[in-house]
């Protein structure tokens, strides 16, 4: 293997995976396993990825609340992360020590935490639209609908803007992702603002206005752990991963109540 190939070692698909589920882990041992010049495992390593977020997605919407109340927060994310990591050890643990012992580069923990964020945001938009479109709010004669629904859409266009943020992590230098994270660090300002906007809507739904707090949390959230990148960015360091883990689990309680 050449010593100037990148990797991503067991620890920052295991950082990814934390954020971002197997989803993350399959896109990043694809990179692995391209670089390592095998395209047949790169292509089952993520289909094997999507494959496992689907079930793992399936399995908590379909369980009771009264289970998932008693169920640790951190517990399923701790669950799959310690099994990934195994597997990763297993099927690429031997070419990354190799790689290691030869001087080869790593990427840095902050871009796999960035493919970790994009995973989780993926998963972000699916349940939004759910969440946004599940209920049937057009009975209620004096909630104007139609205005309401043309701010969710620039709340989710700004959102898909947001996402595209992350995926240059793997692929730029670091100026351009650092200048890439303040544009999205805008864009959830400017959704904040458009939160803000929804919930002073006439004759609000309760279900919206409830819905609207756990956004306005998550728009402070994302604001917060872009701050955090941009600095993990700029100082090129690692020390920030903490912080961002932290978030990153607060961020996951509110997908789930978004649920």
């Amino acid at each position: 293997m050449e010593a100037n190939i990148k990797l991503y070692s067991n620890r920052e698909i295991t950082i990814a995976t934390f954020f971002g589920g197997p989803l993350a882990a399959g896109y990043l041992m694809k990179k692995n396993f391209q670089a390592m010049g095998d395209s047949d495992m790169a292509d089952k390593s993520l289909l094997i990825g999507i494959i496992s977020t689907i079930i793992i997605f399936g399995v908590l919407i379909s369980l009771p609340e009264s289970i998932l109340d008693v169920i640790p927060q951190p517990l399923i994310p701790a669950i799959y992360t310690a099994i990934i990591s195994l597997i990763v050890n297993k099927l690429q643990g031997q070419f990354i020590k190799e790689h290691k012992d030869n001087g080869g580069l790593y990427h840095s923990g902050w871009k796999a935490a960035g493919v970790g964020a994009l995973a989780m945001l993926i998963l972000l938009a699916v349940i939004a639209i759910i969440a946004f479109f599940a209920g049937d709010f057009a009975a209620k004669s004096d909630f104007d609908t139609v205005g309401y629904n043309k701010e969710v859409a620039k709340f989710t266009t700004n959102e898909s803007k947001s996402i595209e943020v992350f995926k240059v992590l793997t692929t730029a230098d670091a100026s351009f992702v650092k200048g890439e994270f303040e544009k999205g660090l805008k864009l959830w300002k400017n959704n904040k603002d458009i939160v803000k906007s929804l919930d002073s809507y006439k004759d609000l739904p309760t279900e919206l206005h409830e819905q609207n707090q756990l956004l306005m949390k998550y728009c402070d959230l994302r604001i917060q752990q872009s701050g955090l990148f941009i600095k993990s960015i700029s100082e090129d360091t690692d020390k920030y991963i903490s912080d961002i883990t932290r978030i990153s689990e607060e961020i996951d309680k509110i997908i789930k109540k978004l649920q």
